[in-house]
Protein backbone atom coordinates (compact mmCIF):
# COMPACT_ATOMS: atom_id res chain seq x y z
CA UNK A 1 0.00 0.00 0.00
CA UNK A 2 0.93 3.56 -0.62
CA UNK A 3 0.24 5.55 2.83
CA UNK A 4 0.54 9.42 3.48
CA UNK A 5 0.52 10.93 6.49
CA UNK A 6 -0.33 14.34 7.14
CA UNK A 7 2.17 16.41 10.35
CA UNK A 8 5.44 17.14 11.22
CA UNK A 9 5.64 16.57 14.94
CA UNK A 10 6.87 14.16 17.17
CA UNK A 11 3.21 12.08 16.85
CA UNK A 12 3.59 11.87 12.88
CA UNK A 13 7.04 10.57 13.85
CA UNK A 14 5.82 7.87 15.93
CA UNK A 15 2.96 7.38 13.63
CA UNK A 16 5.39 7.58 10.38
CA UNK A 17 7.85 4.56 13.08
CA UNK A 18 3.93 2.54 13.56
CA UNK A 19 2.96 2.39 9.94
CA UNK A 20 6.37 1.26 8.72
CA UNK A 21 6.21 -1.56 10.57
CA UNK A 22 3.38 -2.87 8.87
CA UNK A 23 4.23 -5.38 5.83
CA UNK A 24 1.25 -3.84 4.40
CA UNK A 25 2.98 -0.57 3.88
CA UNK A 26 5.19 -0.08 0.35
CA UNK A 27 5.31 3.51 0.09
CA UNK A 28 5.35 6.15 2.78
CA UNK A 29 5.03 9.83 2.82
CA UNK A 30 5.38 12.60 5.33
CA UNK A 31 3.54 15.52 4.56
CA UNK A 32 6.06 17.71 5.46
CA UNK A 33 7.56 15.35 8.06
CA UNK A 34 10.54 16.34 10.20
CA UNK A 35 14.23 15.77 10.76
CA UNK A 36 13.50 12.01 11.58
CA UNK A 37 10.88 11.16 9.51
CA UNK A 38 12.78 10.57 6.83
CA UNK A 39 14.24 7.17 8.41
CA UNK A 40 10.60 5.93 7.71
CA UNK A 41 9.52 7.27 4.27
CA UNK A 42 9.99 10.16 1.98
CA UNK A 43 9.11 13.35 3.64
CA UNK A 44 6.64 16.09 1.28
CA UNK A 45 6.94 19.91 1.21
CA UNK A 46 3.58 21.46 -0.21
CA UNK A 47 0.89 23.51 0.74
CA UNK A 48 -0.89 21.75 4.04
CA UNK A 49 -3.75 24.84 3.75
CA UNK A 50 -7.75 24.82 3.09
CA UNK A 51 -8.80 24.08 0.66
CA UNK A 52 -6.22 21.17 0.39
CA UNK A 53 -6.11 20.82 -2.99
CA UNK A 54 -2.41 20.25 -2.75
CA UNK A 55 -2.81 17.55 -0.87
CA UNK A 56 -5.18 16.21 -3.42
CA UNK A 57 -3.25 16.36 -6.14
CA UNK A 58 -0.42 14.31 -4.08
CA UNK A 59 -2.67 12.01 -3.25
CA UNK A 60 -4.42 11.20 -6.74
CA UNK A 61 -0.85 11.26 -8.30
CA UNK A 62 0.79 9.10 -6.30
CA UNK A 63 -1.71 7.10 -5.74
CA UNK A 64 -2.35 6.96 -2.17
CA UNK A 65 -4.62 4.09 -0.75
CA UNK A 66 -4.44 5.56 2.82
CA UNK A 67 -4.20 8.98 4.47
CA UNK A 68 -3.49 9.24 8.54
CA UNK A 69 -4.14 12.84 9.81
CA UNK A 70 -2.19 13.50 12.88
CA UNK A 71 -2.65 17.07 13.98
CA UNK A 72 -5.99 18.76 15.28
CA UNK A 73 -5.65 21.67 12.82
CA UNK A 74 -6.49 20.06 9.42
CA UNK A 75 -9.27 18.19 11.07
CA UNK A 76 -10.91 21.01 12.42
CA UNK A 77 -10.46 22.59 9.31
CA UNK A 78 -12.76 19.25 7.17
CA UNK A 79 -9.31 18.04 5.52
CA UNK A 80 -10.89 14.77 6.44
CA UNK A 81 -13.95 15.98 4.66
CA UNK A 82 -12.73 16.89 1.33
CA UNK A 83 -10.60 13.90 0.80
CA UNK A 84 -13.49 11.67 1.45
CA UNK A 85 -15.20 13.75 -1.19
CA UNK A 86 -12.54 12.16 -3.38
CA UNK A 87 -13.09 8.87 -2.60
CA UNK A 88 -9.85 8.85 -0.93
CA UNK A 89 -9.74 6.33 2.20
CA UNK A 90 -8.37 9.04 5.27
CA UNK A 91 -7.81 8.06 8.85
CA UNK A 92 -9.47 10.65 10.93
CA UNK A 93 -13.14 12.28 12.33
CA UNK A 94 -14.84 14.98 10.02
CA UNK A 95 -14.76 18.26 10.63
CA UNK A 96 -18.34 18.51 12.45
CA UNK A 97 -17.35 15.54 15.01
CA UNK A 98 -13.41 17.42 15.35
CA UNK A 99 -15.70 19.88 16.53
CA UNK A 100 -15.46 17.49 20.29
CA UNK A 101 -12.29 19.19 19.97
CA UNK A 102 -12.21 22.72 17.86
CA UNK A 103 -14.73 24.54 20.24
CA UNK A 104 -14.70 23.68 23.74
CA UNK A 105 -18.11 25.40 23.83
CA UNK A 106 -19.70 22.51 21.76
CA UNK A 107 -17.67 20.20 23.14
CA UNK A 108 -18.88 21.25 26.94
CA UNK A 109 -22.94 21.79 25.77
CA UNK A 110 -22.15 18.32 24.03
CA UNK A 111 -21.70 16.25 27.62
CA UNK A 112 -24.17 18.31 29.05
CA UNK A 113 -26.91 16.99 26.35
CA UNK A 114 -25.52 13.51 26.84
CA UNK A 115 -24.96 13.37 30.79
CA UNK A 116 -21.29 13.00 30.37
CA UNK A 117 -19.89 14.07 33.75
CA UNK A 118 -18.00 17.01 33.23
CA UNK A 119 -17.01 19.72 35.49
CA UNK A 120 -19.56 22.93 36.09
CA UNK A 121 -19.04 25.52 33.13
CA UNK A 122 -20.44 28.76 31.86
CA UNK A 123 -19.89 30.08 27.87
CA UNK A 124 -18.55 34.13 27.39
CA UNK A 125 -18.74 36.01 24.11
CA UNK A 126 -18.16 39.15 26.28
CA UNK A 127 -14.87 39.70 28.38
CA UNK A 128 -17.15 42.08 30.66
CA UNK A 129 -19.41 39.77 31.07
CA UNK A 130 -16.70 37.47 32.00
CA UNK A 131 -15.33 39.32 34.29
CA UNK A 132 -18.60 40.60 36.19
CA UNK A 133 -19.69 36.78 36.67
CA UNK A 134 -16.25 36.06 38.47
CA UNK A 135 -16.01 38.81 40.33
CA UNK A 136 -19.72 38.23 41.51
CA UNK A 137 -18.41 34.35 42.26
CA UNK A 138 -15.83 35.78 44.21
CA UNK A 139 -13.30 32.52 43.01
CA UNK A 140 -10.88 31.25 40.59
CA UNK A 141 -11.57 29.51 37.33
CA UNK A 142 -10.25 27.33 34.89
CA UNK A 143 -10.23 29.64 31.78
CA UNK A 144 -10.47 28.15 28.31
CA UNK A 145 -9.85 29.49 24.82
CA UNK A 146 -13.54 28.12 22.41
CA UNK A 147 -10.81 27.34 19.82
CA UNK A 148 -7.82 26.01 19.16
CA UNK A 149 -4.44 26.86 20.95
CA UNK A 150 -1.89 24.64 20.46
CA UNK A 151 -2.36 23.22 23.85
CA UNK A 152 -2.14 25.83 25.77
CA UNK A 153 -5.76 27.53 25.49
CA UNK A 154 -6.44 26.37 28.84
CA UNK A 155 -5.41 28.01 31.72
CA UNK A 156 -6.15 26.44 35.26
CA UNK A 157 -5.95 29.36 38.09
CA UNK A 158 -5.53 29.04 41.63
CA UNK A 159 -7.05 32.86 42.52
CA UNK A 160 -10.16 35.29 41.34
CA UNK A 161 -6.81 37.45 40.47
CA UNK A 162 -5.27 34.36 38.08
CA UNK A 163 -9.09 34.38 36.56
CA UNK A 164 -9.13 38.04 35.54
CA UNK A 165 -5.37 38.37 33.96
CA UNK A 166 -6.12 34.98 32.52
CA UNK A 167 -9.83 37.02 30.77
CA UNK A 168 -7.89 39.82 29.96
CA UNK A 169 -4.88 37.78 28.31
CA UNK A 170 -7.35 35.27 26.32
CA UNK A 171 -10.22 37.70 25.32
CA UNK A 172 -8.94 41.73 25.41
CA UNK A 173 -4.98 41.22 24.45
CA UNK A 174 -5.91 38.06 22.20
CA UNK A 175 -2.70 36.48 22.95
CA UNK A 176 -4.43 33.15 21.53
CA UNK A 177 -5.74 34.97 18.53
CA UNK A 178 -9.71 34.22 17.46
CA UNK A 179 -9.27 30.64 19.11
CA UNK A 180 -10.01 33.22 22.23
CA UNK A 181 -13.27 35.10 20.70
CA UNK A 182 -14.88 32.66 23.13
CA UNK A 183 -14.60 31.53 26.59
CA UNK A 184 -15.68 28.78 28.57
CA UNK A 185 -15.59 28.97 32.52
CA UNK A 186 -14.87 26.12 34.28
CA UNK A 187 -15.49 25.04 38.20
CA UNK A 188 -11.58 23.58 39.25
CA UNK A 189 -11.74 20.13 39.76
CA UNK A 190 -9.22 18.03 41.90
CA UNK A 191 -7.35 14.82 41.83
CA UNK A 192 -5.44 12.82 39.41
CA UNK A 193 -4.95 13.85 35.82
CA UNK A 194 -5.13 11.12 33.16
CA UNK A 195 -6.02 10.37 29.58
CA UNK A 196 -7.63 6.88 27.71
CA UNK A 197 -7.16 6.26 24.44
CA UNK A 198 -10.13 4.81 22.25
CA UNK A 199 -10.40 4.24 18.51
CA UNK A 200 -14.03 4.25 16.57
CA UNK A 201 -15.49 3.47 13.67
CA UNK A 202 -18.11 5.30 14.01
CA UNK A 203 -20.49 3.16 15.90
CA UNK A 204 -18.32 0.61 17.48
CA UNK A 205 -14.99 1.11 19.54
CA UNK A 206 -12.33 -0.40 21.26
CA UNK A 207 -10.04 0.93 24.04
CA UNK A 208 -6.33 1.63 22.89
CA UNK A 209 -4.42 2.59 25.90
CA UNK A 210 -4.40 4.77 29.14
CA UNK A 211 -1.77 7.31 30.20
CA UNK A 212 -1.10 10.43 32.09
CA UNK A 213 0.59 13.46 30.46
CA UNK A 214 2.81 16.06 32.07
CA UNK A 215 1.69 19.58 30.71
CA UNK A 216 3.67 22.28 33.02
CA UNK A 217 7.23 23.06 31.43
CA UNK A 218 8.66 22.58 34.64
CA UNK A 219 9.35 19.95 37.57
CA UNK A 220 6.52 19.53 39.95
CA UNK A 221 3.93 20.88 37.92
CA UNK A 222 5.26 24.40 37.74
CA UNK A 223 5.36 27.03 35.39
CA UNK A 224 3.14 27.73 32.30
CA UNK A 225 1.21 25.01 30.02
CA UNK A 226 3.02 23.27 27.39
CA UNK A 227 1.62 20.91 24.03
CA UNK A 228 3.32 18.34 26.37
CA UNK A 229 6.74 17.53 28.77
CA UNK A 230 6.47 13.64 28.74
CA UNK A 231 4.06 10.79 29.04
CA UNK A 232 4.12 7.33 30.26
CA UNK A 233 1.44 4.13 29.77
CA UNK A 234 -0.38 2.71 31.11
CA UNK A 235 -0.99 4.80 33.73
CA UNK A 236 -1.98 3.11 37.38
CA UNK A 237 -4.63 5.07 38.33
CA UNK A 238 -6.91 3.40 36.17
CA UNK A 239 -7.63 -0.52 37.24
CA UNK A 240 -10.39 -2.89 35.22
CA UNK A 241 -13.39 -1.70 37.40
CA UNK A 242 -12.65 2.42 36.91
CA UNK A 243 -12.35 1.24 33.13
CA UNK A 244 -15.64 -0.13 32.80
CA UNK A 245 -16.89 2.97 34.84
CA UNK A 246 -14.96 5.41 32.14
CA UNK A 247 -16.95 2.94 29.37
CA UNK A 248 -20.24 3.15 30.41
CA UNK A 249 -20.04 6.99 31.94
CA UNK A 250 -18.11 8.47 29.07
CA UNK A 251 -17.10 6.42 26.21
CA UNK A 252 -20.04 4.50 25.05
CA UNK A 253 -22.42 7.93 25.51
CA UNK A 254 -19.74 9.63 23.71
CA UNK A 255 -19.39 7.65 20.80
CA UNK A 256 -23.39 6.90 20.91
CA UNK A 257 -24.12 10.86 21.20
CA UNK A 258 -21.82 11.76 18.04
CA UNK A 259 -23.37 9.06 15.84
CA UNK A 260 -27.56 9.99 17.17
CA UNK A 261 -26.34 13.66 16.54
CA UNK A 262 -25.05 12.87 12.97
CA UNK A 263 -21.48 13.16 13.60
CA UNK A 264 -20.50 9.75 13.74
CA UNK A 265 -16.65 9.40 14.96
CA UNK A 266 -14.43 7.99 12.85
CA UNK A 267 -10.55 7.97 14.32
CA UNK A 268 -8.66 8.17 17.40
CA UNK A 269 -10.56 9.62 20.88
CA UNK A 270 -8.23 11.12 23.51
CA UNK A 271 -10.59 11.47 26.31
CA UNK A 272 -9.03 13.99 28.96
CA UNK A 273 -10.10 13.45 32.44
CA UNK A 274 -9.76 14.30 36.08
CA UNK A 275 -10.34 11.49 38.93
CA UNK A 276 -12.36 13.07 41.58
CA UNK A 277 -13.88 11.92 44.72
CA UNK A 278 -17.22 11.95 43.15
CA UNK A 279 -15.81 9.57 40.03
CA UNK A 280 -14.23 10.09 36.62
CA UNK A 281 -14.94 13.57 34.77
CA UNK A 282 -14.03 15.04 31.13
CA UNK A 283 -11.81 17.78 31.29
CA UNK A 284 -11.39 17.60 27.12
CA UNK A 285 -11.48 15.26 23.74
CA UNK A 286 -9.05 15.59 21.61
CA UNK A 287 -10.06 14.22 18.05
CA UNK A 288 -6.72 12.46 17.55
CA UNK A 289 -3.67 10.96 19.37
CA UNK A 290 -2.08 13.36 21.83
CA UNK A 291 1.66 14.05 21.65
CA UNK A 292 3.55 13.11 23.47
CA UNK A 293 0.94 10.66 24.37
CA UNK A 294 1.31 9.38 20.71
CA UNK A 295 4.67 8.58 22.03
CA UNK A 296 4.25 6.03 24.29
CA UNK A 297 1.01 4.14 23.32
CA UNK A 298 2.03 3.20 20.07
CA UNK A 299 5.30 1.28 21.13
CA UNK A 300 2.92 -0.66 23.28
CA UNK A 301 0.91 -1.85 20.21
CA UNK A 302 1.69 -5.18 19.16
CA UNK A 303 -1.04 -5.45 16.60
CA UNK A 304 -0.77 -3.88 13.23
CA UNK A 305 -1.35 0.15 13.25
CA UNK A 306 -1.98 -0.16 9.29
CA UNK A 307 -4.49 -3.10 9.84
CA UNK A 308 -6.39 -0.88 13.06
CA UNK A 309 -6.50 2.66 11.00
CA UNK A 310 -8.39 0.33 8.10
CA UNK A 311 -10.70 -1.70 9.73
CA UNK A 312 -11.70 1.89 11.32
CA UNK A 313 -11.99 3.62 7.78
CA UNK A 314 -13.84 0.34 6.89
CA UNK A 315 -16.29 0.44 9.48
CA UNK A 316 -15.05 -2.99 10.46
CA UNK A 317 -14.04 -2.96 14.56
CA UNK A 318 -16.20 -5.61 15.95
CA UNK A 319 -14.16 -8.44 14.55
CA UNK A 320 -10.96 -6.07 15.28
CA UNK A 321 -8.98 -7.92 18.68
CA UNK A 322 -6.04 -5.76 19.62
CA UNK A 323 -2.77 -6.77 21.49
CA UNK A 324 -0.12 -4.54 23.47
CA UNK A 325 3.11 -5.18 25.34
CA UNK A 326 3.08 -6.23 28.90
CA UNK A 327 5.10 -3.44 30.11
CA UNK A 328 5.37 0.47 30.50
CA UNK A 329 6.10 2.83 27.94
CA UNK A 330 7.99 6.36 28.80
CA UNK A 331 8.43 9.14 26.79
CA UNK A 332 10.95 12.32 27.78
CA UNK A 333 10.38 15.60 25.87
CA UNK A 334 13.34 17.69 24.94
CA UNK A 335 12.83 20.97 24.53
CA UNK A 336 14.57 24.28 22.99
CA UNK A 337 15.17 26.91 25.83
CA UNK A 338 12.46 29.79 26.62
CA UNK A 339 9.62 26.90 25.25
CA UNK A 340 6.48 27.39 25.73
CA UNK A 341 7.02 30.73 24.99
CA UNK A 342 9.65 32.19 22.53
CA UNK A 343 12.74 29.94 21.47
CA UNK A 344 15.58 30.03 19.20
CA UNK A 345 15.92 27.45 16.24
CA UNK A 346 18.77 26.31 14.08
CA UNK A 347 20.94 24.83 17.02
CA UNK A 348 23.16 21.94 16.04
CA UNK A 349 22.44 18.64 17.44
CA UNK A 350 25.13 16.04 19.02
CA UNK A 351 24.97 12.53 20.84
CA UNK A 352 22.82 9.29 20.40
CA UNK A 353 20.08 9.94 17.89
CA UNK A 354 19.79 6.45 17.13
CA UNK A 355 16.84 3.89 17.73
CA UNK A 356 17.24 1.15 19.63
CA UNK A 357 15.46 -2.46 20.49
CA UNK A 358 13.50 -0.74 22.94
CA UNK A 359 14.35 2.83 23.31
CA UNK A 360 13.15 5.33 20.58
CA UNK A 361 14.45 8.98 19.54
CA UNK A 362 10.94 10.44 17.91
CA UNK A 363 11.77 13.73 16.50
CA UNK A 364 9.51 16.68 16.82
CA UNK A 365 11.36 19.95 15.89
CA UNK A 366 14.07 19.16 14.07
CA UNK A 367 14.73 20.17 10.50
CA UNK A 368 17.47 18.55 8.31
CA UNK A 369 20.26 20.13 6.14
CA UNK A 370 21.12 19.79 2.54
CA UNK A 371 24.35 18.48 4.12
CA UNK A 372 22.69 16.01 6.35
CA UNK A 373 23.37 17.46 9.66
CA UNK A 374 19.85 17.68 12.28
CA UNK A 375 18.75 21.13 13.81
CA UNK A 376 16.67 22.07 16.01
CA UNK A 377 13.36 23.40 14.21
CA UNK A 378 10.81 23.73 17.05
CA UNK A 379 9.83 23.88 20.80
CA UNK A 380 9.72 20.65 21.47
CA UNK A 381 12.48 18.69 19.71
CA UNK A 382 12.32 15.04 20.66
CA UNK A 383 10.30 12.71 22.45
CA UNK A 384 12.55 9.87 23.95
CA UNK A 385 10.83 6.79 24.37
CA UNK A 386 11.45 3.68 26.51
CA UNK A 387 10.03 0.61 26.83
CA UNK A 388 9.92 -1.86 30.19
CA UNK A 389 8.85 -4.41 32.33
CA UNK A 390 8.03 -2.28 34.96
CA UNK A 391 7.13 1.63 35.11
CA UNK A 392 10.42 2.26 36.59
CA UNK A 393 12.39 0.30 34.50
CA UNK A 394 11.14 2.03 31.37
CA UNK A 395 11.61 5.80 33.54
CA UNK A 396 15.25 4.47 33.81
CA UNK A 397 16.12 3.30 30.18
CA UNK A 398 14.35 6.74 29.18
CA UNK A 399 16.14 9.34 30.95
CA UNK A 400 19.30 7.19 30.04
CA UNK A 401 19.08 8.18 26.67
CA UNK A 402 18.03 11.54 27.05
CA UNK A 403 21.28 12.42 28.75
CA UNK A 404 22.71 11.49 26.02
CA UNK A 405 21.79 13.86 23.09
CA UNK A 406 22.59 17.77 23.63
CA UNK A 407 22.05 20.75 21.96
CA UNK A 408 22.46 24.80 22.94
CA UNK A 409 19.39 25.53 25.36
CA UNK A 410 17.74 21.74 25.76
CA UNK A 411 16.03 20.92 29.04
CA UNK A 412 13.35 18.00 30.14
CA UNK A 413 11.70 17.44 33.03
CA UNK A 414 12.83 15.06 35.89
CA UNK A 415 10.24 14.03 36.85
CA UNK A 416 8.31 12.49 34.66
CA UNK A 417 6.07 8.99 35.62
CA UNK A 418 7.07 9.74 39.60
CA UNK A 419 2.66 9.93 39.72
CA UNK A 420 3.34 6.67 38.60
CA UNK A 421 5.43 5.25 41.09
CA UNK A 422 3.87 7.07 43.63
CA UNK A 423 0.14 6.07 42.94
CA UNK A 424 1.13 1.93 42.74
Amino acid sequence: MNIAIIGNGGRENALAWAVRKSPKTENLYILSGNGGTEKYGINVHIDLQPPFSAIVDFVKTEKIDLVIVGPEKPLVEGLVDVLSGHGIPVFGPSSKAARLEGSKAFMKEFMQRNSIPTAGFRIFHSPDEAIDYVKEQNKPFVVKTDGLAAGKGALVCKTMEETLDAIEKIMVRKEFGNAGDKVVLEELLEGEEVSVFVLSDGSDFIWLASAQDHKRVFDNDLGPNTGGMGAYAPTPFIDEELKEIITDSIVEPTISGMQREGSPYCGILYVGLMLTKDGPKVIEYNARFGDPEAEVVLPLLKTDFVDIALRAVGSQLTSLNCEFESGFCTGIVIASKGYPDSYRKGFAISGDLNDEKDVFVFHAGTKKLPDGKIVTDGGRVFCVTALGSSLEESIKKAYLKAENIHFEGAFYRKDIGAKGLRGK
